[in-house]
């Protein structure tokens, strides 16, 4: 199997040529589609009970970022922190200022209340190299219409994630062989560890019976084996990954994939679909890239970076489908899945 690597998508790496000019321009996602204002907060986790296992001297630690309805009071964050930023501008010599990452527009207010009701909760893990962050659209768009969304940052799994103690580098990233089979099986373990930390925190009533799971490329993957080694999971969204040794799952599941993930792993896919036996949808979208799920496309084209890019490279990540267009048609379908099947 194709491995992972091969579609690392993350936004140092869809920044990956200078740009045209040094003057910043203004970075902004687009508005969530939800009537309910967005809070976030970010928790550092550790599990005492677990060595991570890219650096075993070391107990597994997360970033995690939590969406979630809120009063809509405080300050706007910042889309990544000022060392990831600078760490992908310096990274791909971008000829921008440090901090222009860091100051993408979002729709969040930070550390907000939290409106009162019940909610059911939505799980995001990214792609294999990315940061929690390339989610941020989608995560936006489902908690305005009500979700409580746990965005996971794996640790060592992406290019620069920052801890309280500092940056961390990806480095499943740098292994010769191929590192994700057993990456994945890993996320699953992050994924529960997750759950039963969310559902003990008083800030946000989240109810245990109505949770859902999505992820991109690495994150799809993660998604289906966390499916099945955690039944609290109802239903879940694989949007271009492989999937690693799946014996069988029984709940409902859409595949969302993009010409570039037929070309990689439609021999996965076919293998492992007689072996999810609960409602089960596929779809190809047409004309979309390997990222094109992610905030990364319309970063892109705000940057005015497609033009000075590989074709290739604009051909595997992004297709030739409207940015804008194919993140609106990704964050609707997964907000209708996840009503249909995890919310109800």
């Amino acid at each position: 199997m194709k491995s992972l690597m091969v579609l690392v998508a993350v936004i140092a790496g869809l920044l990956g040529v200078p740009a045209a000019a040094s003057a910043a321009p203004q970075l902004s996602l687009p508005a969530p589609g939800g009537p309910l204002p967005i809070g976030l907060r970010t928790l550092h986790l550790t599990d005492q009970g677990r060595a991570d296992p890219w650096v075993p001297e070391k107990r597994r630690e997360l970033m995690v970022n939590v969406w979630y309805p809120a009063v809509p009071l405080g300050r706007s964050p910042l889309y990544m922190t000022k060392a990831e930023s600078a760490a992908a501008v310096a990274g791909r010599k971008l000829d921008l200022p440090p901090d222009t990452l860091s100051k993408v527009r979002v729709h969040t207010r930070e550390n907000a209340p939290a409106l009162p009701g019940r909610r059911p909760l939505v799980l995001l893990s990214p792609g294999a190299g990315n940061n929690r962050i390339t989610l941020t659209s989608v995560a936006e768009h489902l908690a305005a219409q009500g979700f409580v969304v746990a965005g996971i940052d794996h640790a060592y799994e992406a290019w620069a994630t920052e801890f309280p103690d500092g940056l961390r580098q990806c480095v499943a990233c740098g292994r010769s062989d191929d590192p994700w089979p057993a990456a994945i099986a890993n996320r699953a373990i992050d994924t529960t560890f997750v759950v039963d930390t969310l559902l003990k925190d008083r800030r946000w009533s989240i109810d245990a019976t109505k949770i859902g799971m999505a992820g991109h490329s690495a994150g799809g993957s993660a998604t289906a084996t966390a499916m099945a080694a955690d039944r609290r999971i109802k239903a879940g969204v694989n949007v271009d990954g492989p999937f690693f040794g799946i014996a069988s799952l029984d709940r409902p599941f859409l595949l969302l994939t993009s010409p570039t993930g037929e070309k990689y792993y439609r021999t996965s896919w076919n293998e492992t679909w007689p072996r999810l036996t609960g409602p089960k949808e596929q779809d190809l979208v047409e004309d979309s890239g390997h990222s094109s799920v992610t905030d990364a496309a319309i970063l892109v084209d705000q940057l005015g970076l497609r033009p000075h890019l590989p074709p290739t490279e604009i051909e595997n990540q992004y297709g030739s489908i409207d940015s804008w267009k194919a993140l609106d048609f990704f964050r609707d379908r997964l907000t209708g899945f996840f009503k249909q099947w995890s919310a109800r």
